[in-house]
């Protein structure tokens, strides 16, 4: 039996549809459907011309649909089996939901062994590539345009973890998930992750999936899943947006390769206007700058009651509201790297083998390219699994 059982009227696009896994999973697509004949037409036989976007569950091509609109062709790899798990919940979170900060599903093909999103194409790509680059794109980033980026994931996040029902946890908020359109409004988009918190509930356990870097370690550590994990990760990005560099980077000087651990550094000293990008040449607001980085270590504190809720991330980033509350130190990545090689030193004592993965040699070969890691992993940190996406 193949990945899915198509119960779709081949040949033309409809407008729901049931979906069956090899797994067992079932549900009812309330998506329109396209067969893959009209999506291969639309992408010219999927040919590199098109590929805008390649990950570890596959490519992203740009697409023209018969009635002339402009589509993002997300072409998921058929020989994931973790793939197909992450493409039902894309759907399922997503389909339901609308939000000007969230990317719109216009629907799915799941054809045969074809399992494929169709989504509104975005001219600006993602934050990661666009922004963090190296500014190989060309476009300009003031500090006007940073402030909107930062206040716009803030108001999308806050929309799933505070107004939709069930709350929604994302998970896997980096730069590479923060696509822009043609005026460069940033839109959340990669829900393969997103987890539900059901009503009542104040977490779930579950394994970790993240990405190094935007990874809270009480999630990494303990696999208990929060909003506020997903605060943790939009903390860096908005340090990220603020000083115009990856969040980890080993080309820098040891002291600066972790951009948290030097933001916190700089925070000490009350010197953080020297972390904002040096491209803006000066024209920046360096109250409003240095606020925006003292927002991102609220959102990182290592205790998580301590991080703000998203709705009051939002009312800092507008001024509605005005930091009266001590900053206590991040999670750091060093920490967990330290607990990592304690770990390690514990299980050589006892003869226990555990199957695990050098941290530390991942961080250092991550440079400008750690925002594309995805992890995976168990419920502790020493049994973290990568891959790229």
């Amino acid at each position: 039996m193949s990945c899915f059982n198509c119960l779709f009227t081949r040949g033309e696009s409809s407008p729901s549809g049931t979906v069956e896994t090899e797994e067992g999973f079932s549900g009812v697509l309330n998506v329109r459907t396209y067969s893959y004949k009209e999506l291969k037409h639309a992408t010219d036989d999927f040919s590199q011309h098109n590929k805008i976007g390649e990950g570890g569950f596959g490519s992203v091509y740009k697409g023209r649909l018969k009635d002339g609109t402009i589509v993002a062709i997300k072409v998921l790899a058929a020989e994931s089996r973790q793939g197909v798990r992450e493409f039902l919940t894309e759907i399922n979170v997503i389909s339901d939901i609308e939000h000007e900060n969230l990317v719109k599903l216009y629907g799915c093909c799941v054809e045969g062994h074809h399992r494929i999103l169709v989504y509104n194409y975005l001219e600006n790509n993602s934050l990661a590539q666009t922004f963090l680059d190296g500014g190989r794109s060309g476009l300009q980033f003031d500090w006007r345009t940073r402030s909107k980026i930062g206040i716009g994931v803030a108001r999308g996040l806050a929309f799933l973890h505070e107004e939709v029902q069930p709350h929604i946890v994302h998970r896997d908020i980096k730069a590479s998930n923060i696509l822009l359109d043609r005026n460069l409004n940033p839109k959340i988009s990669d829900f393969g992750l997103a987890k539900l918190l059901p009503p009542n509930m104040t977490h779930v356990s579950t394994r970790v999936a993240g990405t190094i870097g935007y990874l809270a370690p009480e999630y990494a550590l303990r696999g208990q899943l929060t909003r506020k994990a997903d605060i943790y990760s939009f903390g860096v990005l908005l340090l990220e947006i603020v000083s115009g560099r990856c969040n980890t980077n080993t080309r820098l000087p040891i002291e600066e390769q972790y951009l948290l651990e030097r933001t916190w550094y700089l925070h000490e000293r009350n010197e953080l206007v020297l972390l904002v990008d040096a491209s803006l040449n000066g024209e920046f607001d360096a109250e409003e700058a240095c606020k925006f980085l003292k927002i991102g270590l609220l959102c990182t504190q290592d205790s998580p009651k301590l991080r703000p809720s998203m709705s009051t991330v939002m009312r800092y980033l507008t001024g509605e509201k005005t930091i009266e509350l001590t900053i206590t130190k991040p999670g750091l990545i060093s920490d967990l790297m330290d607990l990592k090689v304690r770990s390690q030193k514990k299980a050589e004592k006892s003869n226990t083998t555990i199957s695990t993965m050098n941290t530390a040699s991942a961080l250092n070969s991550s440079s400008a390219s750690s925002a594309n890691n995805t992890t995976y992993g168990s419920l502790t940190f020493t049994d973290i699994n990568y891959r790229s996406v």
